[in-house]
């Protein structure tokens, strides 16, 4: 393989044929995706990732394996965040469940495309500038560290987002949600629907977030190709992700902070890669610890609901 071109083609033509699958033949129809259906989806997405995994190993080698997994599950936890704004977004707006699913497709079509752009640039920054890897970790440290004493519950304000507020001023849209379209056209006029609404906020969303998950992957792999193949598979799996967990996203209160954790462990990676040398094994082992004990100490000390006044 040796991330030629050509592999490089048959992957994003491997991608857009899963997602026309998606789009055209498996959820031709809008739906309310029930928790087995989103469980299968998950295993299979999974199983798909880790036998791709199990291809860049023998292709490209063993440190190659590490690092595609390593930055899979690095992209995976950090979705976890992405899960919860969905679910106070979609809960803001009161979008339809069946409605929910088409949203995030479009969605994570955008983020691939906003992070493949994010990829690439900082990839080329990262190997003609020696320097900007200190600055990354510093930023992941920090990054971190501000993830761990910001509050759990971030509130959803779409009137100070500043694209909605765009949209606002310059696109008429309708009050309701009548139906699963992002824009209707009466008595001449286009509006946009609530739903387009919420998909600039998905959107705008995923790249606060990425501003975070993808200085993480880059500062385990230098390879454009481990980086962006590891965000697809994670991007992929993230709906029936959210379906599987939407009910179970708030159980896992100590996951915010494996989360902050891992990315200053990260950032201080990177900032003493000079000086220590961690193999690559010992940090997917060292990331694998953090998530198992966040999300163990979060079913052993169940966050307590504060009793009403």
């Amino acid at each position: 393989m040796e991330n030629s071109p050509l592999f490089w083609a048959g992957f994003v033509v491997f991608v857009l044929a899963m997602l026309l699958l998606d789009l055209l033949v498996l959820n031709r129809k809008a739906h309310v995706v029930r928790m087995r259906e989103a469980l299968g989806w998950s295993a299979f997405w999974i199983a798909l990732s880790l036998s791709f995994n199990y291809l860049v190993y023998r292709t490209m080698g063993h440190q190659a394996g590490l690092e595609f997994l390593t930055g899979y599950l690095i992209e995976k936890s950090l979705s976890v965040d992405n899960l919860f704004v969905f679910l106070l977004i979609f809960s803001y707006f009161k979008v339809p469940p069946q409605y929910q699913h088409k949203i995030l497709f479009w969605g994570i079509i955008g983020a691939l495309v906003l992070r493949a752009a994010f990829i690439l640039a900082g990839a080329a920054l990262l190997a003609k500038f020696h320097f900007l890897l200190y600055l990354l970790g510093a930023f992941l440290v920090y990054t971190g560290v501000k993830m761990a004493i910001s509050a759990n519950d971030p509130e959803i304000d779409p009137e100070s987002n500043p694209i909605v507020k765009f949209l606002g001023r310059h696109l008429p849209i309708t009050n309701r949600i009548d139906g699963p379209e992002f824009f209707l056209r009466r008595n001449g006029v286009l509006f946009a629907t609530p739903l387009f609404v919420v998909l600039v906020m998905v959107e705008t969303t995923d790249v606060v977030f990425a501003a975070d998950s993808i200085p993480a992957i880059l500062a385990v792999s230098r390879d454009t190709f481990i980086v962006f193949t590891s965000n697809v598979f994670a991007l992929l799996g993230l709906r029936a992700m959210y379906f599987a967990l939407a009910g179970l996203m708030r159980l896992f209160h100590y996951l915010h902070y494996g989360l902050s954790l891992i990315l200053v462990f990260i950032g201080g990676k990177l900032l003493l890669s000079e000086y220590v040398h961690i193999p690559m094994g010992v940090a997917l082992g060292t990331v694998g610890v953090i998530l198992f004990g966040s999300v163990l100490l979060s079913v052993l000390f169940p966050k307590t609901e504060k009793p009403l006044q």
